[in-house]
């Protein structure tokens, strides 16, 4: 493959996922300056690698674990040690009984669900954003990329249970943070 075949057919595969990339850059770094700079460098990564792609295989997958590998890698040479993150085991349930008590009829309807529909898309990428770093990642390619658990597994080198353990937390965390945020909106009473 000449030089030129090569670069056409990269950017070929690449036009399309780019979007995609950028927006869940955007949510792991929380800034789109970083976001535009790390899939920047993972453009250039991914073709310098590119040899290593396998044509016919899934391209976005392939691509978007080089994304979320550059971003850990930044993390770890941002902050050296590990990251700890409480959790309350009480907010298992926390949203359905904030929900009870604020009064909310929730009979057939989930109260997350009800709480998503009244908070904005932005809102709602904030506190996915807020999560610890290896919860929003989970979030971030389960909720928005839609990502099946094993496609995420494989994308972050980790075991299925891994992810499934992640997404729990993660939802623990979202619960909480979206509560929040309905109460400093006014959308429930405190």
């Amino acid at each position: 493959m000449t030089l030129n075949e090569k670069s056409r057919q990269f950017e070929e595969l690449l036009a399309p996922v780019l979007g995609t990339a950028l927006g869940m850059a955007t949510r792991m770094t929380g800034n789109r300056d970083d976001a535009e700079d790390l899939v920047q460098e993972t453009a250039i990564q991914a073709y310098s690698a590119f040899d290593s792609f396998a044509v016919g295989t899934n391209f976005k997958a392939w691509f978007l674990k080089i994304l979320f590998n550059r971003f850990l890698n930044r993390k770890r040479s941002d902050s050296r040690g590990p990251q700890t993150v409480e959790l309350d085991e009480t907010t298992e349930i926390y949203l359905y009984a904030q929900a009870r008590r604020a009064g909310w009829q929730i009979k057939g309807n989930d109260p997350a669900t009800m709480l998503m529909s009244k908070v904005d898309s932005a809102e709602i990428g904030e506190a996915l954003t807020a999560l610890p770093r290896e919860f929003r990642a989970v979030a971030v390619l389960y909720f928005m990329e839609d990502l099946s658990y094993e496609a995420i597994a494989q994308m972050l080198d980790v075991p299925i249970g891994t992810v499934r353990s992640r997404l729990h937390r993660a939802r623990k965390h979202l619960q909480k943070s979206l509560w929040e945020l309905a109460q400093e909106r006014g959308i429930t009473r405190n």
